[in-house]
């Protein structure tokens, strides 16, 4: 494994990148076709670390651009803006600047708040049109606007219960977003607003947002701050059952993967999973979770497996950077799909899968047909696999949607001898 070359992308992954970013992509090639010349067999760690320390001081997009102008002048001066609001539980504490909202620091507490974010009428799909500088412009890039901390959870519950109250069908599910590692408040909420916005979802997006340190250097923080923020990931489910939804959805990703699967053990431990039988589909977008914790994790899950789907791609390198770290433990986001449909799950393989990143741990969110077809299943209320394979076999290449290259390896159930 050429271990720079994928920390590269490790580092600048977890931020979403857009256009704005092409000069940073650029820089990292260059970087990485410099390493592959000079350094090929030798001192890749003294390069990784170098690698590591240049890209950190390399500034990037601003995070601290929420509630920096308001919306109110957005909607006659920007033809074609989209705006989503956007609810968030978070376990962060308030951050001293009001630009940021919430800190990288860990709170005792559920914090509640609701920002709204205009999409730019230039966006295209599974990018995120970043500002570069600041004050950021509606007209070409997304924006934070209107920030709105609650004061309880009952203020929060009776906002959204409102919200929910004048939809209909599709439009009064709820889609809960938890992030992953290297992740700040802004880069959580610019993309569960691009992923809703693509995807097409017409109900009411929430960001779960833990307090990740937002730092490539952190990984042992943000574990244990995922750890830490099981309990107020149950509660925030409660509070969210309260507004009464019609359905709940949740999508995880990578490091978010493993807070949502805990936290879905320990309510099924405490015999509260899916009481109100509000959840729908949970989809683990590229789990960074070590494959026998997981299993562990299904113990406790004996039904409802066939609600979990598991997207994975064996190409992508930001697991495969988590794998070497973890004394080369596989982990669920790269694992063998046939082992993974047998504890009962859905495997979707999108390996073969083309998206603009080179390291392809954010498929599920930048891939444009992988965007648009978890849109549709979501919408409809529909599952991702075909329903004629059979289980534990690889069905056909989904059909529709530009004819994506996708496996999908059906759950097969409980069999005898699975945890």
């Amino acid at each position: 494994m050429n271990l720079v070359a994928d920390a590269l992308g490790w580092i600048v992954l977890p931020r979403p990148i857009g256009r704005s970013g092409s000069l940073k992509r650029s820089w990292r090639d260059a970087f990485i076709r410099f390493h592959n010349q000079q350094y090929a067999g030798g001192g890749r760690l003294v390069c990784l670390a170098l690698a590591g320390f240049l890209l950190a001081a390399c500034a990037g997009p601003p995070a601290a651009i929420i509630g920096l102008s308001t919306s109110a002048a957005f909607d006659a001066a920007v033809p074609g803006l989209v705006q989503r609001d956007i609810y968030i539980m978070t376990s962060r504490e308030m951050a001293t600047d009001p630009a940021l909202l919430f800190s990288g620091d860990r709170s005792p507490n559920l914090n509640l708040a609701k920002v709204r974010v205009t999409i730019p009428p230039n966006h295209e799909t599974g990018e995120i049109e970043r500002p570069t500088r600041l004050p950021p412009d509606p007209k070409d890039t997304f924006t934070i606007v209107d920030p709105k901390v609650f004061s309880g959870s009952s203020q929060f519950v009776a906002d959204l219960r409102i919200n929910l109250k004048g939809r209909r069908g599709q439009a009064r599910d709820i889609l809960v977003f938890v992030h992953g590692f290297n992740t700040t408040l802004t880069d959580a909420v610019l993309r569960a607003a691009q992923f809703v916005n693509d995807t097409g979802f017409t109900g009411v997006p929430v960001v779960f947002s833990w307090p990740s340190k937002g730092s490539t250097f952190d990984y042992v923080y943000d574990l244990n701050s995922a750890l830490a923020a099981r309990d107020r990931l149950i509660a925030a489910g409660d509070l969210l059952l309260a507004a009464s939804p019609a359905g709940v959805d949740i999508v995880a990703h990578s490091m978010g993967n493993f807070l949502t699967m805990e936290a879905i053990r320990q309510a099924a431990l405490q015999g509260r999973l899916n009481s109100r039988h509000k959840i729908r589909n949970i989809i683990l977008a590229s789990p960074d979770i070590d494959i026998d914790v997981f299993e562990e994790q299904l113990r406790a899950t004996p039904e409802g497996r066939e609600g979990v789907y598991v997207l994975i791609a064996s190409n992508d390198k930001a697991l495969g950077i988590s794998r070497y770290l973890a004394g080369g433990v596989n982990r669920v986001g790269d694992a063998d799909p046939e082992r993974l449909a047998g504890l009962g799950v859905t495997v979707v393989d999108l390996s073969q899968v083309k998206d603009k990143s080179s390291i392809h741990h954010t498929k599920f969110a930048e891939a444009p047909g992988v965007v648009k077809l978890i849109g549709e299943r979501l919408e409809a209320g529909d599952s991702l696999e075909a329903s004629s394979a059979p289980p534990n076999q690889a069905a056909n290449v989904i059909q529709g949607l530009a004819n994506l290259p996708i496996t999908v390896f059906r759950g097969a159930g409980r069999p005898a001898g699975a945890p």
